[in-house]
């Protein structure tokens, strides 16, 4: 199989898929080229309201190709942020399930994701300190704002692997699930995600990465929605609501 990404849409869910398994999923540079304009399609779909990373068979992804770094150290970092800074901005909720190794570029996509669900068994690891590589600073920022600045040291510092136990307890991941179980809670969780307003997700997710420039814009977006008199209707209804407004159609 060649390196590639790989999606699918059911039930409003968007699953992206990382495949490189002779490799154990590293991201080869075509791979981090392919990923923003896959995702910019997906955030213009009225039909996706919410967006899966894993990858393929028992690992989530090892990183980046090494044979990447031998050609142009600088050029490949410079599209991995790429992928990563597209992911961040991704407009609707963002969430990795983790199998396996999720290392260097690896984790570098996952911190990107606004959500993580492990299984038990996954190792965590941010490496670039065994090849001599500085870590972009968004990245690192993003990190820090993550897991704390002392875990985000450790885990540069050292470019040691920590088990889920550990990736829990520092905010890493948001949940660990016994082996067999993640996919099912992937799924639930997912369809509590696309059941709620997605205008409510949109402005918080802007506000938790700390954009400070468009209250009055979310402001607008509310008052010309109609899902907040919506919500309140299927409150007192004893109903699910019917939310309208879309990040697809709204911008």
């Amino acid at each position: 199989m060649e390196p590639q990404l790989s999606h699918r849409v059911e039930g409003a869910v968007a699953t992206v898929v990382i495949r490189n398994p002779a490799k154990r999923n590293a991201m080869t540079a075509a791979m981090w080229r392919a990923l923003p304009p896959l995702l910019d399609g997906l955030a213009h779909d009225p039909g996706v309201r919410a967006l899966v990373l894993t990858g393929e068979g028992g690992t989530f992804c090892a990183g980046a190709d090494i044979s990447t770094l031998q050609e142009s150290p600088e050029e490949a970092q410079a599209l991995a942020v790429a992928a990563e800074e597209a992911l961040a901005a991704f407009p609707k909720p963002t969430l990795a399930a983790v199998r396996g190794h999720c290392v260097g570029g690896g984790a570098q996509l996952a911190a990107a994701c606004d959500l993580r669900l492990a299984q038990e068994g996954a190792l965590f690891g941010v490496t670039p300190a065994r090849l001599g590589i500085v870590y972009p600073a968004s990245s690192t920022r993003r990190l820090v704002s993550l897991v704390g600045p002392a875990t985000a040291k450790y885990l540069l510092f050292t470019a040691e692997l920590i088990d889920t136990g550990r990736a829990l307890g520092t905010g890493l991941v948001d949940e660990v699930l016994p082996e067999g179980e993640l996919d099912k809670r992937v799924a639930e969780l997912t369809g509590i995600l696309v059941s709620r307003s997605q205008l409510t997700q949109a402005a918080a997710k802007e506000f938790a990465n700390g954009r400070t420039d468009r209250d009055a814009h979310w402001a607008e977006q509310a008052r010309g929605s109609g899902d907040t008199a919506e919500g309140v209707a299927a409150f007192l209804e004893r109903r699910q609501p019917r939310f309208t407004w879309s990040v697809s159609t709204s911008g």
